[in-house]
């Protein structure tokens, strides 16, 4: 084991010891008291399967029958969560043949940062994570199962779905996968089109005929963002089966994994002997992976965020000094868009997450002695890769090595020798920048600031073409007691289109970036706030901004004394914000963390 992460395991554990201890008691206090539904009134047990057939009735009102929550964020509108759709079937009729009970528990909201991107309902979609984590409890919250199943893929919902199901920490869990949607036009023709359509080059009508042709069918999209980091970081914790991350839906394949999951979960219920409760599967080490994976990968900033929350919700400390250490020695190992011009599923082609994980951990880069959902203990199981064979599926070594080194690349030859992600610091406070994505001679840029407080009025500007010169644009009043903290990916166009210009441009903000965000230098999350009276409240239009994102410098070049002086702006587009459903966040807004602590709610035993 790389020495490094020797020590970061041993500060995280010593960090977390005291409620890491509360947390496990309640868990070991929940399993003592045997299988729930057993402690229920009989009103309140024939409340619980009184839509049950009778065999099922039957099952249920013994104890020697394990029934299965199904937990879906299931829509069709959502190309990531409408292959759901026919899983509560396939996964019933999989439980009952391996002698179990399942029944569908809840639903939680699944909204897609894709559609509300640049719209009021971004302001939303931060919160949600939340939501679906009641939403989650409230599904598990009748004492009715002893096991569960989670569907979900994209951005919030993954993290809101573990952090629920963390809070059930006593009952073993399993997440089943929808996978990605097939390969459209390359993601380098998808750029090309939204920086002309920013350049005024094609029609709105041409640039929707482009987005349609890459977001075509049913399955998550194709590029690296948060959705498809999700499922990387849930695999590499062994919470999903091995190699069924990026398996397409609708094949033959996927389903047989769909099944195969429901059934695994069975094994693992307080019913039988060998007990696999969630709480004691997602621990110290199994976190670190999950960040290790990230960096490996140039995966989605918003883990840096979701990742602490999770790991708090399991009683376990993590900051973002741990992110900025183990990118120090964690390299860059794949090349997927926006960090290169390949998607997931050439990633999947190329290897995918059994010649990633065999590689790290050949490596001393990850802990192999975690307990997952895989047969056997260890992440070693997670070196292999599923495959049907005669119509039944079957579990062979994954390649010895990668398919496409363009791809997916060795520790020996990464593609950097950090990891995707490094932490800021500064007079301005401290964010988080990905550089995976940005090339060598763009992560240093010194310019004059230009201040917005509100991304429209920055999109107004660059129409108007103010913003043909080199600058910082400090987009303040982003963060989550704000508005929510929205994405502002609808900037990556026309900065990107600039840069390409040969003028030199960054951005600041204590909002966020899409995981899809690529080539432009950035400080994100920066915290405090400026809702906070955070120092990036204090910028003006001409200050002088160093920011590097090698180095983690972000700095504004102003006398001290005078900078120290200045009163925090007051945020000129408060009264913008009127999205629909706003107010019924009012209470988050509050309440909310910072991005450094995990951003919203967090939860915290004590």
């Amino acid at each position: 084991m790389h020495p490094v992460i020797e020590k970061v395991t041993r500060d995280v554990v010593k960090r977390s010891r005291e409620s890491r201890a509360i947390y496990l008691a309640r868990v070991d206090s929940a399993v003592e008291q045997g299988p729930r539904r057993l402690t229920l009134g009989c009103g309140n047990l024939a409340h619980g399967f009184a839509a049950c057939s009778a065999a099922e009735k039957a099952d249920l009102a013994g104890p020697q029958k394990a029934n299965i929550a199904i937990i879906s964020s299931y829509n069709d509108m959502l190309s990531a969560h409408e292959p759901y759709k026919d899983a509560p079937a396939l996964i019933k009729a999989a439980i009952h043949e391996a002698g179990g009970v399942a029944q569908f528990a809840g639903g939680v909201p699944a909204m897609c940062d894709g559609i509300t991107q640049g719209q009021p309902g971004m302001e939303l979609s931060l919160f949600s994570r939340d939501v679906i984590a009641m939403a989650t409890a409230v599904g598990l919250s009748h004492n009715m199962f002893d096991g569960a199943l989670y569907l979900g893929v994209c951005d919030k919902i993954v993290p809101g779905l573990l952090i629920g199901a963390l809070t059930f920490g006593h009952l073993p869990a399993v997440f089943v996968p929808a996978g990605p949607m097939t390969s459209g036009i390359t993601n380098k023709e998808k750029s090309r089109a939204r920086q002309k359509f920013a350049d005024g080059k094609i029609t709105r009508q041409e640039l929707l005929e482009s987005e349609s042709k890459s977001y075509h069918g049913p399955g998550t999209c194709t590029f690296y963002g948060t959705a498809n980091s999700n499922q990387m970081m849930v695999e590499i914790m062994g919470l999903h089966l091995p190699g069924s991350s990026f398996v397409n839906p609708y094949t033959p394949l996927r389903d047989e994994l769909t099944k195969a999951a429901a059934q695994q979960v069975l094994k693992f219920t307080a019913l039988g002997n060998d007990f696999r409760p969630i709480g004691h599967v997602i621990n110290e080490k199994a976190i670190l992976n999950a960040i290790i994976g990230l960096l490996s990968t140039g995966g989605s900033t918003n883990h840096t965020m979701h990742l602490i929350a999770i790991a708090r919700a399991a009683g376990i400390i993590i900051n973002w000094d741990d992110f900025d250490a183990l990118s120090r020695i964690v390299p860059l190992l794949t090349r997927i868009y926006p960090n290169g011009p390949a998607d997931v599923n050439h990633f999947h082609a190329a290897g995918g997450m059994g010649v990633l994980i065999a590689e790290l951990l050949a490596n001393g880069l990850l802990h192999e002695d975690i307990l997952t959902i895989a047969n056997g203990k260890g992440l070693k199981n997670y070196t292999q890769e599923p495959k049907l064979k005669d119509g039944h599926l079957v579990w062979e070594p994954s390649p010895a090595a990668s398919l496409d080194p363009e791809v997916l690349r060795t520790v020996a030859s990464p593609f950097d020798a950090s990891g995707g992600l490094h932490v800021m610091h500064g007079n301005l406070g401290r964010g988080v920048s990905k550089v995976s994505a940005v090339s060598k001679d763009h992560r240093e840029v010194q310019a004059p600031a230009v201040v917005f407080d509100d991304q429209d009025d920055m999109m107004a500007a660059f129409k108007r073409g103010e913003l043909d010169k080199d600058f910082i644009a400090v987009i303040r009043f982003q963060g989550p007691k704000s508005n929510g903290m929205p994405e502002l990916h609808k900037l990556t166009p026309p900065l990107g289109l600039l840069q390409d210009k040969g003028y030199k441009v960054a951005l600041i903000t204590d909002g966020r970036m899409s995981g899809a965000s690529g080539k432009i230098p950035s400080a994100i999350h920066m915290c405090p706030e400026c809702a906070d009276g955070g120092p990036l409240a204090k910028v003006r239009n001409g200050d002088m901004i160093y920011l590097n994102t090698e180095t983690g410098e972000v700095n504004v070049l102003v006398d001290k004394d005078e900078f120290n002086a200045r009163k925090p702006a007051v945020n000129s587009a408060k009264d913008h914000h009127h999205g629909m459903g706003r107010e019924l966040f009012a209470g988050f807004r509050l309440n909310a963390s910072s991005a450094e602590t995990g951003a919203t709610n967090v939860f915290v035993y004590d």
